[in-house]
């Protein structure tokens, strides 16, 4: 059971949210315990080819989608000696050539046709998965076949996707703070034994000494039909699909060779080890744990499981209430459960709040886990930390595509079909005593891996230790096949062709009920019953562009603080209530709009939508949670500053907007957090916060006139202050800016052109859509096929049109090596300006559009997908009728108003260019385009002002 936590520190607005509401009193633990957890077995139908290849295939009649997975047995750890990332290399390769199918066309058979496609490496697979619609299965069968069969590696493509793979790496790990410590450091110091202790990313110098001939041999020896999985769930014919398999897979031969398996045990852990390390551009110290799990399949993995919902999952764990909320030691406390086929690792960590020492909080952490080693967990705590599993299980299990990967994971990594399923059962039969067990069997002193993370300003002399993979490891040299073919390309007249899609399947586009109480408080519920699952979410116009002046950040920090406290419910008595349920609460603000959002299984709806209530009708803005609550936004402005990508969007936002609050920093700043008031705080809230100018959306397994009843008892005698609300002022437009930001020792450079957009409302939404589609949203687009597929100079480039209840920004953005700033600046700009020169070609369009139809398509698929997309209607002031006329909308949408949009939205000659990364590595190729350009240190930045100095 994969049930990880992979999402690293980005700031304060991504710290876990937790909540409830008023009268209702949920069941007490012990009857929340004895009721039995349910979620339906996946019904799956299973075979194997004669060549090997086990097929897999879940019926799902009640989407219009289809998802093909192909997970291949073999990940990071069957990397041969010196040539790690290997695994991670093909993952990329598989999206090139095949003797049937040119470049990128596995995209355009998933893309274009408004379907999507990704893959990814773990230590034990490599899994590749799309999501189309129905009626192109066969296509993707063909093209999954093809490219296990036939890959094309060629010298080109092979140094192109390196090049890639290392601006992969520049960006999650030399780029972003902590990427060392977990892309990297986890890892090494986690195996002294087995391969698991090499990074799955590789490594620059192994990348450099890869020959074509070490990756073709790779293919021929691990990607082989009996050593594959192919899933396909959704909307299909069973008859029709065994046809398609046999048709297209059975005739892929099965070599007459063992596949080479890692037979390596890592040791039991017997003393514990503790390393230092000081690093370039760490905001704040932090602290990781690791200690060894038992593989996957382990009896022990439920009690695990348990164990790790207990300690982190949610506000009401114990890590978030002792270390973040109480103690204040850590802006942010989590873990990883990361078991795998053979020793897994548990890594616990702590980014430190400001002004916090990494010894005191590997102490605090110490303490939690020895507090589950000496004492039996509460009854409470375990009835909770079963409801938080059942309640994701059921989400991943809502879409075809979660089906799929919950059901491969299972196999590849659990070695059973049945896995997943069968340990969902036995995690209802958790005990505490059970908890304890583990606790002391696995994460005892003597067992520990410690890493102290530290800022190099911290050194003051002091050398770390070097971390690298041990001399102990294992690793298998690469063992060259006698019998390795070598694809090419058949001439175009001889490929065999694509299939046809076949006959379209019509999408069900839910559809909203709206009333409206007494008070004005509008009501809208969509019923989705498939799942029993509801999220409700109550907005109000209380979004940062309202935001005092010289105060940014105020909308944010009342929104959050409306789940730390109400007049009869203290923060913790929130999060406690609502993870009691099995279900999760936040709340935040955009910048038109703040909303307060409750996840709860169906048969919670009741105390979950009192608590709701409480929170957006009651909050107490204590004091004490103000400062709280301070101290955690600036935290995560801290870590912001010092990533050149996320620094890059926010000086690029106050260049186009200057003294407007849309150029603000939503979330705040150093300089403007400290002088929020508490009644600045009540003031924001009480503007805004009104029945007459909010929203209720209910979406899920519950009955319209139910969610109506229930918003008339929790919201019907809620009587607002009435104050006026009054509009931003208007302030000129800024000229446009080139700004670099100095940041020494940056590991990559943040790249953005951006200049005004439009409003949400603006006749001309649908066309901007369409014409950003064309430049950057998707793999496919304009920008990434010319900055990622033909020149390698990034792992992603992309673009947006925020469109707001006021005109937003459009920009355009990537990160590349420091040295290549200026080369990608001149790309982004000359892409920008192509579009509103000429038609975009029919095929193109009508791909684009593809794009936004199927992604808006798969959102809506999703109980939490339609209540975000009803939240946003609300907030933007549009149709609740979006939900049927968006489709029809953007098919509309014609050449000519493309251009049109583009000449009014995307030309790059009214824009700003902002590069943050390692001036000296670009600054004077920049000049010679931009003479007139800006430099400014990264630590001289003034993010309140309009000048940015």
């Amino acid at each position: 059971m994969r049930l990880t936590r992979t999402a690293l520190y980005l700031g304060a607005a991504l710290l876990p949210f937790t909540a409830q509401a008023q009268e209702a009193t949920p069941a007490p633990a012990k009857e929340i315990a004895a009721k039995e957890i349910r979620v339906a077995p996946l019904a799956y139908t299973e075979r194997t080819l004669l060549n090997g290849l086990k097929v897999y295939a879940i019926r799902d009649t009640s989407t219009a989608n289809v998802s093909v997975q192909v997970w291949y047995d073999v990940g990071s750890k069957d990397d041969p000696a010196g040539k790690s990332g290997f695994a991670h290399m093909f993952e990329h390769l598989m999206f090139k050539g095949t003797r049937n199918l040119v470049d990128e066309q596995m995209d355009r058979l998933t893309e274009d046709v408004g379907g999507y496609n990704n893959a990814s490496t773990n230590s034990d697979y490599t899994n590749y998965y799309e999501v189309v619609p129905a009626n192109h299965l066969e296509r993707l069968l063909f093209a999954e076949a093809d490219r296990m069969a036939s890959l094309v590696v060629s010298e080109k493509v092979f140094a192109s996707e390196r090049d890639v793979v290392k601006e992969e790496l520049r960006n999650r790990v030399l780029a972003s703070p902590y990427g060392k410590l977990f892309y990297i450091y986890f890892p090494n110091i986690s195996y002294s034994t087995h391969p698991y202790a090499r990074p799955g990313i590789g490594s620059i110098e192994d990348l450099d000494a890869a020959t074509i001939g070490d990756i073709r041999a790779f293919h021929a020896t691990y990607y082989r039909p009996d050593n594959a999985v192919l899933v396909v769930a959704g909307n299909f014919d069973p008859a029709q699909l065994d046809k398609w398999v046999d048709k297209y897979f059975a005739g892929i031969a099965k070599p007459n060779r063992p596949i080479p398996r890692v037979t390596v045990a890592e040791p039991p852990r017997t003393a514990p080890t503790r390393q230092t390390v000081y690093e370039a551009n760490t905001p704040l110290p932090a602290v990781l744990l690791s200690y060894q799990l038992p593989p996957d399949n382990d009896p022990d993995t439920p009690a695990l499981a348990v164990l790790d919902g207990i300690l982190s999952g949610g506000e009401n764990s114990r890590l978030y209430r002792n270390l973040v909320y109480r103690d204040q030691l850590a802006a942010q406390a989590d873990t990883f459960l990361d078991t795998r086929q053979q020793t897994g690792s548990y890594a616990m960590y702590a980014i430190l709040a400001g002004g916090k020492s990494a010894e005191e909080g590997e102490k605090a952490m110490r303490r939690e886990i020895a507090d589950l080693r000496d004492k039996p967990v509460s009854e409470a705590e375990l009835a909770e930390a079963k409801n938080e599993i059942l309640t994701a299980s059921l989400k991943s299990r809502e879409t075809a595509e979660g089906k799929a990967s919950t059901l491969a994971a299972s196999i590849i990594v659990g070695r059973d079909p049945r896995a997943a399923d069968e340990q969902l059962a036995a995690i209802a039969r958790v005990t505490a005593a059970d908890v304890q067990r583990v606790a002391r069997k696995y994460l005892g002193d003597n067992q520990s891996a410690a890493l102290i993370y530290l800022p190099d300003t911290m050194a003051k002399g002091a050398k770390g230790d070097t971390i690298a993979v041990a001399s102990t490891v294992k690793v298998a040299p690469l063992i060259v096949p006698s019998d390795v073919v070598i694809h090419t390309q058949a001439p175009e007249g001889q490929r065999i062709a694509v299939p046809a899609p076949g006959p379209a399947v019509s999408p069900v586009i839910p559809k909203a009920t709206e009333t409206k109480l007494a008070n004005g408080l509008r009501v809208i519920v969509v019923e989705k019953r498939d799942l029993p699952i509801v999220t409700a979410t109550i907005v109000a116009p209380a979004g940062g562009v309202r935001d005092p002046d010289g105060k940014a950040g105020t909308a944010s920090l009342a929104a959050d603080l409306l789940t730390k406290g109400t007049a009869t419910r203290s923060a913790e008595q929130i999060a406690q209530q609502v993870e009691s349920l099995g279900g999760s609460i936040g709340a935040g603000a955009d910048w038109d709009a703040a909303f307060a959002t409750v996840t709860v299984k169906a048969d919670q709806v009741d105390p979950a939508l009192t608590i709701l209530a409480d929170v957006a009708r009651n909050p107490a803005f204590a004091q004490a949670e103000i400062e709280r609550a301070r101290k955690q936004s600036l935290d995560g402005v801290t870590v912001q500053l010092k990533d050149p990508g996320a620094l890059s969007g926010i000086v690029a936002s106050r260049a186009v907007f200057g003294s407007r609050a849309y150029g603000n920093l939503l979330s705040g700043t150093a300089t403007s957090l400290p002088r929020i008031t508490r009644d600045d705080i009540v003031n924001a809230y009480g503007r805004a916060w009104n029945p007459d100018r909010s929203a209720l959306v209910v979406v899920g397994d519950i009955a319209s006139k139910d969610a109506a009843a229930m918003a008339q008892k929790l919201f019907g005698d809620w009587k607002g202050p009435n104050v006026a609300m009054v509009p931003p002022p208007v302030v000129p437009v800024t000229n446009p800016r080139v700004i670099v930001v100095d940041m020494p020792g940056s590991g990559q450079a943040g790249v953005v052109i951006a200049r005004p957009g439009i409003a949400r409302a603006d006749k001309d939404f649908y066309a901007a859509q369409v014409a950003n589609a064309t430049l950057g949203v998707g793999f496919t687009s304009r920008l990434n096929r010319e900055i990622r597929i033909k020149r390698g100079l990034a792992y992603g480039a992309g673009s947006s049109v925020d469109a707001r209840r006021a005109p937003g920004i459009v920009s355009a953005s990537t990160q590349t090596k420091n040295p290549s700033a200026p080369e990608v600046v001149s790309l982004i700009a000359a892409e920008m300006k192509k579009l509103g020169e000429a038609p975009v070609p029919a095929a193109e369009l009508d791909s684009r559009k593809a794009v936004l139809v199927g992604s808006f398509g798969r959102r809506i698929e999703r109980t939490d997908g339609i209540a975000g997309a009803l939240v946003d209607y609300v907030a933007d002031g549009v149709p609740l009728d979006t939900l049927s006329t968006y489709i029809p909308s953007i098919q509309g949408v014609d050449p000519a108003a493309v251009q049109a949009a583009a000449k009014k939205v995307l030309d790059p000659t009214g824009a700003s260019i902002v590069v943050v990364g390692d001036a000296k590595l670009f600054v004077d190729e920049l000049r010679k385009t931009h003479p007139n350009l800006e430099v400014i240190p990264a630590t001289a930045l003034n993010l309140d002002s309009a000048t940015l100095t």
